[in-house]
């Protein structure tokens, strides 16, 4: 690792966690998924993430 290189915290454990470098662009994650099923909006996507954030309170 040098200076300036990105890492990651990853919980393997709860209270353990593995120390990664992140090296890996978020580029390289297309196409690893198929073809969504749904197409869904921003607007969709926000919707969701705030319910299901407020179901868990």
């Amino acid at each position: 690792m040098d200076t300036g290189d990105q890492v990651e915290f990853v919980e393997i454990e709860p209270g353990q966690f593995l120390f990664v470098a992140a090296t890996r662009s978020v580029t390289e994650l297309k196409g690893m998924f198929g073809k969504p099923k749904k197409v869904v909006s921003i607007e969709e996507m926000n919707r969701a993430i705030a319910n299901q954030g407020a179901s868990i309170r």
